[in-house]
């Protein structure tokens, strides 16, 4: 059988280094210690929760590695962005992006004003093409490839009342992703989503949560996710075992996509209809 040598391109004997946006709480904080725990030195951006941000640094620093922290507010584009550039610098290089930064609603298409439908995609989809075009930058210009990796949604697949701005995001970086796996795959960058589903975090209003002590009988698994299972997914993204998956979503949500024929069966009366009737998935 044949065997498959290194990349050519590969970094040795030399850590990684990686940006997560929006990695002050949540899921970004997850990716950002998960990558520090094999040995990645990482990028920390936070919109208003500097002390959290601090945390996720001392958190990544407690597991070898080195951690920078700057702020990044996705409503001032494209300026706010430079962020990426100073971190790539402070941190020596990049070699992975997780876009990770987002925000989301809880109303009707018909009753939203503009403004709140260009904030939801400004920082969801706008946000994430800016700091990828700059990351990428860095990557390209280094020649050693890289790693790009956006956290959409399970919404990235299937809609959900009350999220129209954020639906039309997610689904839109799934398609970018795509796009981008195309365009950058000649300079070695390759291009993913992960897409999860219900997760404890307090963007689902269950910051620190076990999700073990919260049952979705609505769910194969029968539990939201841990911000960690996420991780995990995306630090395999990150590794050089995942260097031929570019293009590809990875749905990270108990099974939760796979219920629609099934759920459809079981709803009694016409509560899902309106917006944030289920918070526990409003934001998922």
């Amino acid at each position: 059988m044949a065997t498959i040598a290194p990349l050519p391109k590969e970094r040795i004997g030399a850590p990684l280094r990686a940006v997560v946006t929006g990695s002050d709480s949540g899921i970004g904080r997850a990716v950002a210690v998960a990558l520090a725990g094999g040995g990645v030195d990482v990028g920390i951006t936070y919109h208003t929760d500097e002390s959290g941000a601090a945390h996720t640094a001392e958190l990544a620093r407690d597991r070898g590695a080195q951690a920078a922290v700057r702020q990044l507010d996705l409503d001032d584009l494209p300026t706010s962005t430079a962020a990426i550039d100073e971190l790539a610098g402070e941190l020596g290089g990049l070699d992975v992006l997780v876009n990770c930064a987002g925000t989301g609603s809880s109303q009707k298409a018909m009753d939203m004003d503009f403004d709140t439908w260009r904030h939801v995609l400004s920082v969801d989809l706008d946000g994430a093409f800016l700091c990828t075009q700059r990351a990428a930058r860095h990557m390209i210009d280094a020649g050693r490839g890289g790693r790009i990796i956006n956290i959409t949604s399970v919404h990235e697949h299937a809609p959900k009342v009350g999220a129209a701005p954020y639906c039309a995001a997610k689904a839109g970086l799934g398609a970018l992703t795509k796009v981008l796996a195309l365009e950058l795959a000649e300079h070695d960058i390759t291009v993913n989503s992960v897409a999860p589903g219900e997760i404890s975090t307090p963007m689902t209003g269950q910051d620190d949560a076990d999700p073990r002590e919260h049952p979705r009988p609505g769910l194969p698994l029968g539990r939201p996710g841990h911000a960690d299972e996420v991780a995990s997914v995306v630090a395999f993204l990150a590794t050089p075992a995942a260097g031929y998956v570019t293009g590809a979503s990875y749905v990270v949500d108990g099974g939760m996509l796979l219920m629609g024929p099934q759920s459809s069966q079981l709803v009694g009366d016409e509560s899902w209809r309106r917006p944030g009737t289920n918070k526990e998935v409003a934001d998922a």
